[in-house]
């Protein structure tokens, strides 16, 4: 016999109890972690209210957690499993490197055989430079651009997210007047011009008017991987206004790479852009990242290059740059995408996904609606509570503050009723699917769905 669900008195959420009864382990961790590291957790994006789950293990597009607990996931390794959680082939190749070796403090083989899998899909990788992270990437690849071009400072677009470095830290989720965000000098925000995405007229008076920007960078698609998406009009107005005016453009493909196609948003796209930023998914699930691009830009990274154009070289250490064990995971997951048509089992995964769950919201009465492309899925919360249709609503069609707008309660208790119902979903209540994911999953996540939908009813949310 099922013990009934008592509501707990402090918060009177009848989802909150049962997501605190279903996952005691998780809340015991968690108590621990408030102790150890801010807000308890090591990313920003963990951060659930009354506590996120503790995982011990996953496989495939499932993981357990610390109770028991199985969930279809969704969040993805934050975009990084496309191949789904332990592929065989990849964790074969961290096994065989890292019996050999965590840290040469030397260049090793699997470094070549890396850039050469990157540029293997991605054409305009003339050069490669590895990193650690996504986020000094981007730092990189904005260096390049302010050193080739001897301007500086950069056009970037409000939503988008470059990482958490200095010149990233304001108009992503907040600060889009572009006034610095704790700890950023005003003088690095000075130098950041931001636009309106699908705005080709603002960026084009942008560029007329101010001589100094160096770089135009972009989440390809649109802001976390579409939420905010991108006109593809747009996109290719890009490359045609930094060309005639001397800028160098940036695709920011450290989500999009090698999900949105398999050479990435530009394959898709057609477009070839003058810097690119990789990781996720370039490492295999690792840590790993890097930048890529047109030779004569990454020469300033080249000590002869250097020299003999008479410059000074860019300095760049990073002790774990090409680590071996990343290089042998982002190999086999590169070589498994460039071979097999994992993009394309992803993609219709998800759209079958997208169409159950907004099947879900229609026979529901919600007026909400789940939209997105290839792989990927955001939930769009109608925070002005317009008369729309969930299998015909349109984001453009949507603004940019509606795109955005993210109630904190609503999101939190839909996020928790999905975890008691074994979905895991990523803070904007969306996600991304991976060639692993079944019909099963989808059919398990949209009944899920559904009595999510169901219990935010009965607490008076929808």
């Amino acid at each position: 016999m099922c013990s009934a669900v008592v509501e707990d008195p402090r918060i009177n959420s009848r989802i909150v109890t049962a997501y605190r009864q279903k996952t005691p382990g998780s809340a015991d961790l968690a108590q621990q972690a408030l102790e150890l590291l801010p807000s308890g957790i090591a990313h920003d994006a963990r951060n659930v209210d009354p506590y996120g789950i503790y995982v011990a293990r996953a496989k495939g597009p499932h993981k357990w957690d610390v109770d028991g607990n199985k969930y279809v996931d969704y969040f993805g390794g934050h975009g990084a499993l496309i191949l789904g959680h332990g592929n065989p082939v990849v964790a074969a190749a961290i096994a065989e490197a890292a019996a050999d070796g965590s840290q040469f403090g030397s260049s090793h083989p699997r470094e070549i055989g890396w850039a050469k899998a990157i540029q293997r899909l991605i054409p305009s990788a003339e050069r490669v430079r590895f990193t650690s992270s996504g986020t000094e990437a981007t730092l990189m690849g904005v260096r390049l651009a302010r050193a080739f071009t001897g301007k500086n400072s950069i056009l970037r677009f409000k939503g988008h997210f470059h990482g958490w470095h200095d010149h990233m830290a304001a108009g992503y989720s907040n600060h889009f007047d572009g006034t610095p965000t704790p700890g950023v000098i005003q003088g690095i925000a000075d130098k950041t011009v931001l636009c309106m995405p699908n705005d080709t007229a603002g960026v084009a008076a942008a560029l007329e008017s101010n001589k100094d920007i160096a770089v135009v960078l972009l989440e390809p698609t649109g802001s976390s991987f579409g939420q905010l998406p991108l006109r593809d009009e747009f996109v290719h107005a890009l490359r045609e206004l930094t060309t005639k005016h001397g800028v160098l453009l940036m695709f920011d493909e450290v989500v999009t790479g090698f999900r949105t196609s398999k050479g990435g948003a530009q394959m898709h796209y057609g477009i070839r852009p003058d810097l690119s930023s990789f990781a996720k998914i370039v490492a295999g699930g690792m840590p790993g990242a890097a930048i890529a691009g047109r030779k004569d830009i990454l020469d300033l990274l080249d000590f002869k290059a250097s020299a003999a154009a008479g410059r000074e070289k860019i300095g760049h250490p990073g002790t774990f740059n090409a680590n071996p064990i990343s290089a042998a995971a982002g190999i086999a997951a590169l070589t498994i995408i460039a071979e097999t048509d994992i993009n394309g089992q992803a993609n219709a995964t998800c759209g079958a996904l997208r169409d159950g769950l907004n099947g879900v919201l229609s026979d529901e009465g919600v007026r909400w609606a789940v939209y997105g492309t290839t792989s990927g899925f955001h939930l769009f919360l109608n925070p002005n509570n317009r008369d729309i249709s969930a299998k015909t609503f349109d984001p453009f069609d949507a603004s940019f503050d509606e795109l955005k707008s993210s109630p904190t309660k609503v999101v939190n208790r839909m996020r928790l009723a999905m975890l008691v119902n074994g979905v895991d979903l990523n803070p904007r209540l969306g996600g991304f699917t991976s060639c692993t994911h079944t019909a099963q999953d989808v059919t398990d996540t949209v009944v899920a769905f559904r009595e999510s939908i169901r219990m935010l009813k009965a607490e008076g949310e929808l």
